[in-house]
């Protein structure tokens, strides 16, 4: 249990690892910086999550080489929006060290951090806010996802069916993953760096990380069709506005 100082209200803060190269979505480079409907794709995820007021500041976790965020987000870095160069080579290594750089900021073990996946760049501000409202007052912290509707298969040799899986109380995980920073920091260190979300390095530690239902569009680009699907939606979005 996260113990909080007198009369200190927790802040929340966002970390986007965006250190990763997307080598599943058939981009040239980095999948973050892909177009999409004529924006870099990390740039609407950004945007979104700088419309979630009770985010005390998002920062993006780049590679330590990178050098075309600066270019592609202009004017990103300020008293909302801040940037540490310190991914690692997996996506748990690079949280951690966003965990680490929000601590030299001043981020305390009792504030909430809410890790989010640059590649979900449909995600809407009433979304992250409907994760705040479940998880700022949870023991443990939590997650968007949703029940899994698709019958599932267990694939065997040869890409043929080994078993049809009982799809009964599982849920699809989404992100913004939301737990507090003393809890996550070693969660993670005890988890390794294989784990590929946060929830489940909490769950290691005997947790039980609270489920909040999602949305179907806060799906995570991947593959290359995503990108168009993603655009589409987007566009269907400007036409409502």
């Amino acid at each position: 249990m996260i113990i909080e100082a007198a009369g200190s209200k927790p802040r929340c803060y966002a970390l986007v690892p965006c250190a990763g190269v997307g080598a599943r979505s058939g981009a040239a480079g980095p999948k973050q910086y892909e177009p999409v409907a004529d924006r870099p794709m990390v740039a609407h995820t950004l945007e979104a999550l700088g419309q979630v007021h009770r985010l005390a500041a998002t920062l993006v976790v780049l590679a330590p080489d990178d050098d075309r965020f600066d270019t592609v987000m202009p004017g990103f870095e300020g008293e909302r929006g801040w940037v540490a160069r310190c991914g690692g080579s997996t996506r748990a290594e690079t949280v951690a060290q966003g965990l680490v750089a929000l601590r030299e900021r001043g981020a305390q073990p009792h504030d909430w951090v809410l890790v989010h996946d640059a590649a979900r760049c449909l995600i809407r501000a009433e979304w992250v806010d409907r994760l705040i409202d479940a998880c700022m007052d949870d023991e443990v912290g939590g997650l968007l996802a949703l029940p899994v509707a698709d019958t599932l298969k267990a694939q065997g040799l040869d890409t043929r069916v080994a078993a049809t899986v009982d799809r009964n109380g599982k849920w699809a995980a989404q992100t913004p993953q939301m737990f507090r920073l003393g809890l996550l920091a070693p969660a993670l260190a005890h988890a390794g760096a294989g784990v590929t979300d946060e929830s489940s390095a909490v769950e290691a530690l005997g947790h039980e990380p609270r489920l909040v239902r999602g949305e179907w569009e806060n799906f995570k680009l991947t593959w290359p069709g995503d990108f168009q699907l993603a655009e589409r939606l987007l566009a269907t979005r400007s036409k409502l506005t």
